[in-house]
């Protein structure tokens, strides 16, 4: 269960800073989902709270995993000091917690995505989809790319930071 959550944080983390916007699938079948975080400048505050909470590992496991990874600019939306707060070695828990919310097993694309479905997550609390005006929404984030395919998954890139129940 905590290589899952790690991994499912990092996925989180990688994805939101490698990829850019695209309306179709993009296959990247040569690199994981922590490969292709890693080489997207956009993503980089998930990479780090990824390696912060040790889910590199677990994100570069076989999976699947569909993670929706929050951008650089979704982290700077957080109440200020919450990203340094989280990434700080006594909250590692929590940091998992949270970046294994944005990781669901197994691969859910756009496509099968329903208005009002709801998917468990790697931390265990469920995610709600909304579908509105064409947009896919994640609990209150909305998916700005999606369906980038890696070896171990799919990633979609939302514009928030999406926080468990409590």
């Amino acid at each position: 269960m905590k290589k899952l959550l790690t991994f499912a944080m990092l996925v989180t983390f990688f994805v939101t800073s490698a990829f850019t916007a695209n309306k179709n699938a993009t296959i990247y079948d040569e690199n994981d989902i922590v490969d292709l975080a890693v080489q997207t400048d956009f993503l980089s505050t998930l990479v780090a709270a990824v390696q912060a909470g040790d889910l590199v590992d677990v994100l570069k496991g076989d999976g699947p995993f569909t993670v929706f990874a929050p951008t650089n600019e979704a982290f700077a939306k957080l109440p200020a000091g919450t990203v340094e707060n989280l990434l700080k070695p006594e909250n590692k828990q929590m940091l998992v917690s949270v970046l294994t919310y944005h990781v669901v097993p197994g691969k859910v694309y756009a496509k099968d995505l329903k208005d009002g479905m709801k998917a468990k997550t790697a931390q265990g609390a469920e995610i709600t989809i909304t579908l509105k005006d064409g947009k896919a929404m994640v609990n209150d984030a909305t998916v700005s790319t999606a369906d980038i395919e890696a070896s171990n998954g799919v990633v979609h890139v939302i514009d928030a930071v999406i926080l468990p129940p409590m």
